[in-house]
Order: structure tokens, then sequence, then C-alpha cells
């Protein structure tokens, strides 16, 4: 992803983005049932990295397991890249925490951009207070192991209805995280900035007392003289 890109779209919301990607046919790019943990952190914009769980089993999964220096949970969180988001699919499932304080600490000093999993977080407290982006369902405090497997890193996966290929870019903020098809991030940033441009000068209208009929969606040709002239003196 170009730095102007991710610069971009920092200066967009999930909503504008969902739109935007919906009038292109895509319907299915929000990750359901997933909130930040605080809210009020700048936007997330970064390259999936993908980490899979399946159910865990018992006998592959005692608490020794962490012991193996090639365990996957942590070894993706030792190589996900500089300003990549760590996308974790849990299955939705909330029962067991898919991560803890230390090593979405360990991601933040690695300059990892943030963490999203469709299920939860032990310590969440602590990773709520953190310089760091990190979104998931619920709260939850017995350890991974007992519900999932790490199997996989970097591989497609769905994480809460949604499809995220490795190289995805992740969009955050307060209403949630959208996934941004890698080869559509250029075209979205550039049409989102100006959907955002325009969205403002609707806010200022209806402020105003404007109807929105007419004014939203833009349908008047009189109007898009009006919101030439706004720009340009934005500008």
């Amino acid at each position: 992803m170009a730095k102007a890109t991710k610069e971009k779209l920092r200066k967009v919301s999930t909503a504008t983005v969902a739109t935007c990607l919906f009038k292109k046919g895509l319907k299915n790019q929000f990750i359901q049932h997933v909130k930040p943990l605080k809210l009020g952190k700048p936007t997330m914009v970064g390259e999936a990295y993908t980490l899979r769980y399946i159910p865990a089993r018992e006998d592959l999964n005692p608490i020794t397991v962490f012991r193996d220096p090639e365990h996957l949970q942590r070894v993706a969180v030792e190589e996900c890249p500089q300003g990549a988001v760590m996308v974790i699919d849990s299955r939705q499932n909330a029962r067991a925490a898919s991560a803890g304080s230390i090593l979405v600490t360990r991601l933040m000093v690695k300059n990892a951009e943030g963490i999203v999993t469709d299920g939860g977080f032990r310590d969440s407290a602590e990773i709520a207070n953190l310089d760091f982006s990190s979104y998931h369902n619920r709260p939850t405090a017995p350890t991974n192991l007992t519900l999932h497997q790490a199997i996989a890193i970097n591989d497609p996966i769905g994480c809460g209805d949604a499809a995220v290929f490795p190289g995805d870019i992740i969009l955050g903020d307060d209403d949630g995280v959208m996934v941004i098809p890698a080869h559509l991030a250029d075209e979205v940033a550039d049409e989102c900035i100006q959907m955002t441009m325009y969205e403002e000068f609707v806010i200022e209208q209806v402020q105003g007392g404007r109807a929105v009929i007419g004014l939203y969606p833009m349908v008047d040709e009189s109007i898009k003289a009006e919101f030439e002239k706004w720009k340009s003196k934005r500008n």
C-alpha cells in the first residue's frame, strides 16, 4: 500500500468505505460483531496479516505447548510486519481468549498497526489503555488453549463473517472494521476522499436547515455547482 493511499484512508470512515464498496458490488466487507476496546483512538489502517484458529483438541493443547518456540500464535506475533494489522479467525468464539496484553503489547512495540479478532481478549482493560488499536467481540478470561489451536499464519481466513486475504487493507474506527480488497485500495481511497468532502458539504447544508431530498444523494445539477464552489473556497 502506497503511503499516500494510507494517509487518505486515515481521513475517511468505515461508513464511507462501506458505501464505496457497496457501489462496486461488495456487500460483505464489514467484520461483524467486533468493536474497539476503547473509543476515540486514531483510525487504524494497515495490511492484513492473518492467524487462524481451529477448535482445540485436548491432547494437542496442554499448557506446555507454549514452551515450543515454533508455536504458531507466538510465531505470528513475532513475524507480524511493521504497519500490519493482525486479524485472527477465532470462529466467532469468545469463550476463550484470542490473545492477552503481553502479546498485544509485543505487537505494539514492534510497530504493528493493530489487532482484530472475532473472539475476545483477556486483560482487556490493559489492552484498551495501550497506544494501540484493538478490536474484539467481548472480554474473556480463559487462555486460548482451552478452545483455540493456532493452525495457520497468513492464509485466507474468515473473521466476523468477512473474508480476509493476506494483504487486504483493514480500516477500523469507532464503528468497527472494514476489509478493503488490496487491488481496490488506491481507487477506494481516492473515491472516499471525494465522498467525505461531499458529506462535509451536506452536513453543513443540513445544519443550515436544508432538506436532504436532491442533496443527498446529489441529483440536482445546481447543487453540484454549489458544491464545486464550496470546494474551491475550502482549497
